[in-house]
């Protein structure tokens, strides 16, 4: 256990070093790194992807994973779009709404990997499917907006604390994604549930042997993992203040990737909520850097790449040696 613990300190040290690295590299290679007001454009495009990836960690850490979490965060926007435009609901039931999209579509993958047996893979794979078409089908292929709504935009452009401390313009997304990651440190570390979540991932076996109901278990963290994917649907609608079917593809993958660089082992049973959140913004810091430094888009997909194979190999590194 103790090997563990300074394992994942180690990581943790790792993750954060790189993570300065970066951004004294990016500092002293552009003027306008460092300035306020891209510092805040950073935090503000780790917001979604944090909530995603802090979603993520938890069935990362049982040794799942999940290819759903892009686009049933698109189908919880709609959804939001369809209680508050269409059915002209209350915004806060909109939200909730959307919330619970997401926590649905957790609670039918989780039930499909615990009770029917299907590998995380296959069934988060489904899902996804599943969600995209539902997406597609309920907003007739078209983006649904929120103009009559004004206070749904404020839920991610507004900025609670510039308005109580003058010049301190963080957008709400930055402050939602920080508190997320609280409540997600919260459930891992202090509950039942983020106990379970890593003796799942230790070991199944030795877990069910020690009278645990793990299919009840596993349903709970898959239906945590899509409230949290829910959330940032919504986040994601108000910061466009739209909810386009069209988006989504291809945020599983940021949000693995940031979970993984925070220090999160694939195989499970190793994790933090504090290396996801170092994650997500090593992804943000690296890619904005390689914006400004005028790397063509394509070049910082493949830069991106390489990250996270050094990443993951890393991972392997550690559990070779453990």
């Amino acid at each position: 256990m103790n090997l563990q613990l300074k394992s994942g300190a180690l990581q943790q040290v790792l993750a954060l070093a790189s993570l300065v690295v970066l951004l004294v590299t990016f500092s002293l290679s552009s003027g306008n790194f460092f300035q306020f007001s891209n510092l805040i454009g950073i935090l503000l495009s780790t917001a979604v992807i944090g909530v995603l990836a802090l979603g993520s960690t938890f069935e990362i850490i049982t040794g799942g994973i999940d290819l759903s979490v892009g686009t049933v965060m698109t189908l919880s926007a709609v959804m939001s779009g369809v209680f508050i435009t269409f059915w002209g609901l209350p915004v806060p039931i909109g939200i909730l709404g959307g919330i619970l999209t997401g926590a649905l579509c957790g609670l039918l993958s989780g039930t499909a990997v615990a009770e029917m047996k299907i590998p995380p893979f296959i069934a988060t794979l489904a899902m996804m499917m599943i969600a995209k078409g539902l997406a597609l089908i309920i907003s007739g292929a078209k983006p649904i907006y929120f103009t009559e709504a004004e206070s749904f935009a404020n839920i991610s452009q507004g900025s609670v604390l510039g308005s109580l401390i003058p010049g301190f313009d963080i957008p709400n997304a930055v402050l939602i994604f920080f508190i997320a990651a609280i409540l997600g440190f919260l459930i891992l570390s202090k509950t039942i549930i983020g106990r379970y979540n890593v003796a799942l991932g230790s070991n199944e076996e030795a877990t069910r042997l020690s009278g645990v109901n793990v299919g009840y278990w596993k349903i709970v963290i898959y239906t945590l993992t899509g409230a949290f994917t829910g959330l940032a649907g919504v986040m994601m609608a108000s910061r466009l203040n739209s909810a386009n079917p069209a988006l989504g593809a291809g945020y599983e993958l940021e949000a693995i990737a940031a979970v993984v660089l925070g220090g999160t082992s694939l195989s499970g049973g190793k994790g933090t909520i504090m290396g996801t959140v170092i994650g997500a913004l090593i992804m943000s810091v690296l890619t904005n850097g390689l914006r400004i430094l005028s790397v063509p888009q394509e070049w910082q997909t493949v830069v991106v790449g390489f990250v996270i194979i050094l990443a993951v190999y890393a991972d392997m590194l550690r559990r070779r040696k453990a």
